[in-house]
């Protein structure tokens, strides 16, 4: 795992798993969206930089890290792309999200939709969870899995045909158009492959472990 990976630790579940404790333990930066600070902190780590409203943070809170926090009042956007635009301006592109998940599940949509974004400029940057990770492909090709991995492909922008390879239940010329219809699919070998129109997206979903 990458030590220059710059992790955005959202106000979500806090991280739990294996693989999701090894991006936060490993990032070379931590920034975090407002009250996820302080759940950073008494895991034992301290925050690179802190984002957001900070409505949430108490005032003996915001003293201790006043030399790294930003505040950003504006209400347009959540917490997260106040986070993520603060990682453009810095220039970082290796990106993990972590904390997008979990408690409210209208955050979790809204998070998971806010990605498809989020890849428009930095086409690696993937959401992880306790379980696996989901990215954003908007061009064919190969993607790294290994066999039993579970994989879930979602249509992001309405219908899409989509053509598959090395994948358990194979899919050819499949109209995608609901959110159900390419889930729980299996990979084959070390990759599988898809075929789709060029930009169109796709949400990808792949598991740490296999079935």
């Amino acid at each position: 795992m990458s030590g220059k990976t710059t992790v955005i630790l959202a106000d979500g579940a806090f991280p739990a798993g294996k693989e999701a404790l090894e991006y936060l333990n490993c990032a070379q930066k931590i920034i975090c969206c407002d009250g996820a600070a302080r759940s950073l902190v008494a895991y034992g780590l301290e925050p690179d930089k802190i984002i957001g409203d900070l409505d949430s943070l108490s005032d003996d809170f915001k003293k201790r890290f006043s030399d790294r926090i930003e505040q950003v009042s504006e209400q347009e956007s959540n917490d997260l792309s106040k986070a993520f635009r603060y990682c453009c301006r810095m220039n970082y592109r290796n990106i993990v999200i972590l904390g997008a998940t979990g408690k409210r599940e209208d955050h979790t949509l809204g998070n998971l939709s806010l990605l498809a974004g989020y890849s428009k400029l930095i086409p690696e940057i993937k959401i992880v969870t306790d379980y696996g990770f989901f990215t954003v492909a908007s061009t064919p090709g190969r993607f790294e899995s290994f066999a039993g991995m579970q994989i879930s492909i979602i249509p992001l922008d309405g219908e899409v045909e989509v053509s598959s390879s090395n994948l358990k239940y194979p899919m050819q010329n499949l109209k995608l158009k609901y959110w159900y219809q390419a889930t729980l699919n299996e990979a084959l070998s070390d990759s599988f492959e898809l075929t789709f129109p060029a930009g169109r997206e796709l949400l990808i979903y792949r598991t740490f472990s296999g079935k």
